[in-house]
């Protein structure tokens, strides 16, 4: 997302996504108010429940590794100027890569598994991503449109291949069977206790690590080589892209499909470092939360990690709260992460407007003082 020039950078990265925020909270608190409820004592149960121990740390920053990734994936699109509201569908998708592979090569080495799971994933991710974008790029079919009825899609194949073809025989779960130990990622609780320290168990794995890198290779991407400031210009303005010799048609196809293979690499944690095998659902929603998560965060790899953080308190904190709290069922919950959603995400400019009239005024003062 490339910063207003009317506004000074810690401005636009840090008031107003702050602001959204405080905006959320005041909301928050009103409504558990409104049920009988101590607003500080929420806060401090969901602060407590996802920073103050090792394991809902641990919860914490699982939850925030798929937000990471599902966060650069809508960034990266979105910086090229297309919307790909299809990573929870392209996430699924990515999800049977995963499973064929600790499937049917779980006899290979661990590290090699790993390595060839993660191709999977994200060419499975990157092949349900470029239709859409195929389709934008040479028939004109928007890719909002696309990349949702694609999410139903996936959804109903991975139904019909988890109850017609991976299930074990016998089974009646639509799921796979148990990947063998040899096609796990560790857990960072085993990974330290084999080291010497030893923590509460978690379900975080070194997949988070892949997230940190993945941060790493966006920015690299994006603003440092050549096809990264394709997609910037491409998404600032699709005719200076076209006077400047590049091939929007085909820069809209490469979005897509590296925006689909982030996506995808969500199913390494979720499938093969937490669940073991392929489930129904098992992305959760995660990839719509993403989008939030990628606006909040400015569409950059720094500003994606803290807001995925913030979900992922979210996320460990709530169900704490509701643990805690008997009044405050998990629907409420829901509740209280959707008005965080809806700050960041669907009114991302409430302030702006405002923020930039007070700096247009304060401009001409600065100007006549020097």
């Amino acid at each position: 997302m490339n910063r207003r020039a009317d506004l000074p950078w810690w401005a636009d990265y840090l008031l107003i996504p702050l602001l959204n925020l405080a905006a959320a909270f005041v909301l928050s608190a009103i409504l558990l108010i409104a049920i009988g409820e101590d607003p500080l004592a929420a806060a401090r149960i969901i602060v407590e429940g996802a920073f103050g121990q090792a394991e809902g740390l641990g919860y914490t920053l699982f939850y925030a590794t798929n937000f990471i990734f599902t966060g650069l994936a809508f960034a990266l699109a979105f910086h090229a100027g297309l919307f790909n509201i299809g990573a929870e569908g392209q996430a699924y998708v990515a999800g049977l890569g995963v499973a064929l592979v600790c499937l049917y090569l779980d006899f290979l080495p661990r590290p090699l598994i790993f390595i060839l799971a993660a191709i999977a994933a994200g060419a499975f991710g990157a092949a349900w991503a470029f239709v859409p974008g195929y389709l934008q790029a040479k028939r004109g079919s928007h890719v909002v449109i696309t990349t949702i009825m694609f999410n139903f899609i996936a959804s109903a194949l991975i139904v019909y291949l988890l109850v017609n073809r991976l299930s074990p025989p016998g089974s009646m779960q639509p799921e796979t069977r148990t990947f063998s130990p040899r096609a796990r990622l560790p857990f960072l609780h085993d990974v330290l206790a084999a080291l010497g320290p030893s923590i509460s168990q978690s379900p975080l794995n070194v997949s988070f690590f892949w997230a940190l890198i993945c941060c790493v290779l966006f920015y690299i991407l994006i603003w440092h080589t050549k096809l990264g400031y394709e997609l910037r210009t491409l998404g600032a303005n699709p005719m200076a892209a076209v006077y400047g010799a590049m091939s929007p048609p085909r820069l809209v196809m490469i979005a897509m499909m590296l925006s689909g293979c982030l996506a995808g690499f969500m199913a390494l944690n979720e499938i093969m470092g937490s669940q073991h095998r392929m489930i129904l659902d098992y992305t959760s929603g995660y990839g719509f939360v993403g989008i939030a998560v990628a606006l909040m965060g400015r569409a950059h790899p720094i500003g994606i990690i803290l807001a995925a953080v913030l979900f992922g308190a979210l996320y460990q904190g709530g169900a704490e709260l509701a643990f805690e709290s008997p009044n405050i069922t998990r629907d409420m919950i829901v509740l209280l992460q959707g008005l965080v959603i809806m700050m960041a995400g669907g009114l991302e400019h409430l302030f702006r407007p405002n923020i930039e009239r007070l700096f247009a005024m304060r401009r001409p003062s600065i100007a006549g003082a020097r």
